[in-house]
């Protein structure tokens, strides 16, 4: 599953949907006043039960007009807010995959290889991309499963996944806590360079 947030035209166009939302209630309650001022130049008289409900109606027109405009701010404020900490994220993530790589001290031809993986293709599609044979792909996938201390592709990925979700929580529990140290402690030998 995939997570998306509306593109940039989408909120623009829900934006000026609901801002022109708010115009109309505010001509009707811009209407309604004026009916009301009419009647009463008419009448002068408050207690009439039409013009007490057309001037009732037109300050919960105003009334609703005022807070759909703070609504509206506010929900323009939220996205944008969400939207510069998912393009934070992002940049952030690039960091820290980076850093990994650093750590780890992976090849260029290796980091290539790593962030395929990441993206989830397979041996043989990386393969075709890079113009290399599979083998030699497979050998530098074990590689970088030996120097990042895990035990294959889904261990590998969740290496990145689990720093994503580490960047919202506060404590760690004893498992996490357990799972980074065996991979930050586990020595490389020679059976992860085997097939």
């Amino acid at each position: 599953m995939r997570l998306r947030l509306w593109p940039k035209k989408t909120r623009e166009r829900r934006a000026t949907v609901l801002a022109g939302l708010i115009l109309l209630q505010a001509l009707c309650a811009v209407f309604f006043i004026g009916d009301v001022i009419e009647d009463f130049r008419e009448d002068w008289h408050l207690d009439n039960p039409h013009l007490l409900l057309e001037s009732v109606a037109a300050v919960v027109l105003i009334a609703g007009v005022i807070f759909l405009m703070i609504e509206l701010r506010g929900l323009l404020s939220r996205m944008s807010d969400m939207q510069t900490g998912l393009e934070i994220a992002n940049g952030h993530l690039a960091e820290v995959i980076q850093g990994f790589f650093e750590d780890w001290n992976l090849t260029n031809a290796e980091r290539d290889v790593a962030i395929m993986i990441l993206k989830g293709l397979d041996n043989e599609a990386i393969a075709q991309v890079r113009n290399t044979a599979s083998g030699t792909v497979r050998a530098q996938a074990t590689k970088i499963y030996a120097k990042s201390a895990t035990d294959g592709r889904a261990q590998f990925i969740s290496v990145f996944v689990e720093e994503l979700l580490a960047g919202g929580i506060s404590a760690e529990s004893d498992l996490d806590s357990a799972l980074k140290n065996k991979y930050k402690e586990k020595p490389a030998t020679k059976d992860h360079f085997a097939g």
